[in-house]
């Protein structure tokens, strides 16, 4: 069996937290430079907000209905992540996370170890392992004041299912079971086709045009149907729903590429200004790079001002460099992403994004060297970069980077007008409590 612990509006969850009077209060979270909602209470969609609105289209919606608006703080959010994460671990062997705010466990042989519950006040009995998820759930509420839903079921698709089953309807108090043939069955006849995990707009299109409707629909087809009208991920989605657990949802060594590109707070064409901003990226890019064990062999820089922008005409300037052996270094990338933004910087004009893209990228180990590397001392170079990351981790972020990526004064940082401080990451922003 697997459990799916899903946040309920995790980054307004969070906001709540630390502002006990919005409990009951439309609140919405905002994207970069407080451009569009990226998450909402239940609260806030009543009033008729959508996730991806651009701000500025509904003010008089927000103003009118008294909506709290934060600007997204992901450091807060992250240490919030990692502390359901903590509590997870302490009470399950194996913890996958799947996002900031899901997370997958198996739960294999715990059926064996939890013995039925009094389902609350009742007197039902409850499944053993319903009850030992429900415990958790109410640690992680009282830990952290985080509401969750889980979904219980053989596959990690089902599970997904019962955690939106668990979210909308009250009466699974948080924790949904899909532990018989009858239930499943029952979950696929009224889930949604089109918020089944792993089946696309285009799959959905596909599916409807030969008479698919429900995902029980789905099931119910011969594996010979599935494989003969759709690729290998809609096949695994179709044994998922049949309860063969299939998927492996964990994270792969190695990541296609990786990219760091941000919209600008205000528009930047000083050379000088955008230098930081894609030095700063770069060195997001590499510290990744370095967490997942891998190496670039190939890295892009692009720029470009805004396609809005009615008074000039649209510019967006890239280019890709290969680097003569793969690398993890922020020194050798950061060079090399400057000459390149060098290359494709043109005066006179209001750049407003930019962004670095690494790929080729391989594991650090084994790795073929080359001959005549440019580069002296490259184990020298891996054990600086070993070095900076552990202060960093010991002393916070960016504590040690290089001095071209400026400071949280340049133009290009993101506008956060509506940030909630860094409680649980910054000992200057403690929270204080007057009494």
């Amino acid at each position: 069996m697997f459990a799916l612990v899903d946040c309920n509006s995790f980054f307004c969850s969070v906001e709540r937290v630390f502002h006990p009077g919005l409990r009951g209060v439309p609140v919405c979270v905002l994207s970069n430079n407080d451009g569009c909602i990226v998450a909402l209470t239940p609260e806030a969609k009543a009033l008729g907000l959508r996730r991806g609105d651009p701000l500025f289209k509904v003010r008089d919606v927000v103003a009118r209905g008294g909506v709290r608006v934060f600007s997204g703080n992901l450091m807060l959010y992250a240490a919030m992540s990692r502390r359901i994460n903590r509590i997870l671990r302490r009470h399950i062997h194996y913890v996958e996370t799947y996002s900031i705010d899901e997370c997958f466990c198996n739960l294999q042989g715990y059926e064996r170890l939890c013995e039925a519950k009094p389902n609350g006040g009742s007197g039902e009995a409850a499944s053993g392992l319903e009850g030992f998820i429900r415990d958790i759930v109410g640690e992680i509420d009282r830990s952290t004041g985080i509401p969750v839903s889980v979904g219980i079921a053989p596959t990690k698709t089902l599970a997904k299912m019962g955690s939106k089953f668990a979210k909308q309807y009250k009466g699974y108090r948080a924790v949904c079971l899909i532990d018989t043939d009858e239930k499943r069955r029952k979950a696929l006849a009224l889930f949604p086709l089109a918020d089944v995990w792993g089946i696309g707009r285009n799959t959905l299109r596909d599916l409807l045009a030969y008479g698919v409707n429900t995902p029980l629909d789905l099931a119910e087809k011969s594996e010979a149907w599935v494989r003969s009208r759709f690729s290998l991920p809609v096949v695994r989605t179709w044994m998922e729903l049949r309860g063969t657990p299939c998927i492996d949802t964990a994270e792969p060594l190695v990541a296609g590429t990786i990219t760091t590109s941000r919209s600008f707070g205000h528009a930047v064409t000083d050379l000088g200004n955008l230098r930081e901003a894609v030095a700063h990226f770069t060195a997001a890019c590499a510290n990744k790079l370095r967490a997942r064990s891998a190496l670039a062999g190939t890295i892009s820089v692009f720029v470009a001002n805004s396609p809005f922008d009615q008074r000039a005409p649209w510019y967006g300037g890239s280019s890709t460099r290969p680097l003569f052996v793969p690398t993890a270094d922020t020194l050798e990338l950061t060079r090399t992403a400057l000459d390149i933004l060098t290359e494709i910087y043109r005066p006179g004009i209001q750049y407003k994004k930019a962004g670095v893209i690494l790929s080729h990228i391989v594991p650090a180990a084994p790795l073929q060297l080359r001959l005549f590397d440019p580069v002296d001392g490259r184990s020298h170079r891996r054990r600086l970069m070993q070095v900076v990351d552990g202060l960093n981790h010991r002393f916070g972020l960016k504590r040690v980077h290089l001095a071209v990526e400026g400071d949280k004064e340049s133009p290009w940082h993101v506008k956060c007008a509506h940030s909630t401080p860094d409680y649980l990451t910054d000992i200057d922003q403690l929270l204080t409590v007057r009494i």
